[in-house]
């Protein structure tokens, strides 16, 4: 039996426990703060392609124009939305190790957030300007306080380590771990200084700078591989024979990358509305004008642009709808998995750009076949990356997936099919296109029409599909081998139907 507490042991007891309430007073979960922050670095991401989609090419400049676009601006918008997602990722582990928050933590947060919110004026200014530094100049000092603001988060989560992760909380190794975290916080910020000296008087090499930032945990990570394998793997010093638990290379949170798709797909299909009720609510005075006062006629001049819009917002709501699918039966993200999302979620900020190409298919029908082009790219880009996270989580199945579409899975052709829609149909309007350019608008409108209605009878379709090909299967000419398993065990290669 375990003595009875002396007064002393009580007072000291009791004076500890009030000392741990005084340190809980005022804590808060940080759940609200984090799908704020989610939300407001989604629109900052995103609102970056709205420098890019207005820009002005004229007819006559149209292939100059779209080159210069390639190479220039959608290279700045993607490098400049990755570094906004490496931000977002960086805030995500942060608040893997910070686990409550109070009142300084949310200001620090907010003071966070409100150096993000720069980043698109200071990405107009390189696009506009891309050859005077001060813009990127700007970019990597935005990049910078964001690194410092997370530092202080940091800093104080240490200082006052009740807010800290529960695993971190109980660790006697916090001082290394603070050290770790911050190291990881700052180096992409502190490349960012670099890159902005170097702007000063040798702008090219900022930007691969910059770009360095967007890769540097896959090079460290592979650095890392490649040292293990040529000088083997070495034991850890003993005093950290406690490692690090919460691995800031490990996958992110699904839900928060869930959250950061979401906003994303929400906003760029927001800003297809915002260009029409700019660009095409007709003026007073040309209705009177030129349309005898007839408000429904003025109107049905937009009629390719509200077509368009039509096809656009289909786009990005099924692009999401296949996001979606696919989310639903990943169990973990890996790293891999993340990049080839945050790369498909790039092109989606892009289907803004495609819609001002194919509503400017009335106004200019000589550029008709560029501006296809342009648009079934971005769509492949975006889609094809979709597909690319499933083969990634295909790799790692029993880790990644739920069973249901893993290989042989009840699910599995039928996901195969709903990711491959849309890499299949762009790529075929695009090659469709080079054979039959006079019909180029027929046919990006036609596969606009087509990929909704194949997602209504995509089921239906793959049923019919592995029905023929296990007819087919069972129709082959049989001839069996010494050594070789029956034709009933080769038959369970292919997957049952849905």
């Amino acid at each position: 039996m375990s003595r009875p507490q002396t007064e002393e042991q009580a007072v000291d007891s009791e004076g500890d426990s009030s000392l741990h309430r005084r340190d809980e007073e005022g804590t808060q979960s940080s759940h609200r703060m984090l799908g704020f922050s989610d939300a407001l670095l989604s629109i900052i991401a995103t609102v970056m392609i709205l420098p890019v989609t207005h820009t002005e090419i004229s007819p006559e400049q149209f292939d100059k124009s779209i080159q210069k676009l390639l190479a220039t601006r959608i290279a700045v918008y993607l490098m400049t939305f990755l570094i906004v997602t490496v931000a977002w990722a960086a805030h995500t582990r942060l608040f893997q190790v910070v686990g409550k928050i109070d009142d300084t933590l949310a200001l620090l947060n907010l003071a966070c957030m409100m150096t993000i919110t720069l980043l698109p004026y200071t990405f107009s200014l390189m696009v506009t300007f891309p050859d005077v530094p001060l813009g990127i100049f700007l970019f990597c000092v935005c990049v910078i306080a964001i690194g410092s603001v997370q530092a202080l988060i940091v800093g104080y989560a240490f200082h006052f380590p009740h807010l800290l992760n529960l695993q971190i909380q109980c660790s006697t190794y916090r001082a290394q771990s603070r050290r770790h975290i911050l190291r990881l916080v700052l180096r992409g910020p502190a490349l960012c200084f670099v890159a902005a000296v170097f702007s000063l008087f040798f702008f090219p090499l900022s930007y691969v700078l910059m770009v360095t930032v967007i890769f540097l945990p896959h090079i460290s990570k592979a650095t890392t591989w490649c040292k293990d394998k040529l000088m083997g793997h070495r034991e850890s010093p003993a005093h950290n024979v406690e490692p690090f638990s919460i691995d800031l290379h490990a996958p992110l949170s699904k839900e928060r990358v869930e959250a950061f798709s979401d906003g994303v797909y929400a906003i760029v299909a927001t800003l297809l509305i915002l260009d029409i009720c700019e660009d095409n609510v007709p003026d007073p005075k040309d209705v009177q004008e030129k349309f005898s006062g007839s408000l429904v006629a003025a109107l049905g001049a937009y009629g390719p642009q509200f077509l368009a819009y039509f096809g656009s917002f289909a786009t990005v709501g099924l692009l999401w709808f296949a996001h979606h699918s696919l989310f639903l039966h990943v169990r973990k993200a890996t790293q891999t998995m993340g990049l080839l999302n945050i790369l498909s979620l790039a092109f989606v900020g892009g289907l803004p750009l495609a819609y001002q190409q194919t509503s400017a298919f009335a106004r200019q029908p000589r550029d008709e076949l560029e501006r296809v082009r342009v648009s079934c790219a971005i769509i492949f880009f975006a889609s094809i990356f979709q597909f690319a996270i499933w083969t990634a989580a295909l790799l790692h199945q029993t880790e990644t997936l739920q069973p249901a579409v893993r290989f042989g899975g009840q699910e599995h052709a039928f996901m195969f099919a709903k990711l491959a829609l849309y890499p299949c149909a762009s790529l075929l309007a695009f090659a469709a296109t080079c054979l039959l350019s006079r019909f180029s608008t027929a046919i990006f409108h036609l596969m606009q029409i087509a990929v909704p209605f194949a997602f209504l009878l995509l089921r239906l379709l793959v049923r019919l599909t592995l029905a023929a090909l296990q007819v087919l299967w069972n129709l082959r000419p049989e001839h069996p081998q010494p050594g070789q398993g029956e034709p009933e065990a080769q038959s369970q290669l292919l997957p049952a139907p849905c």
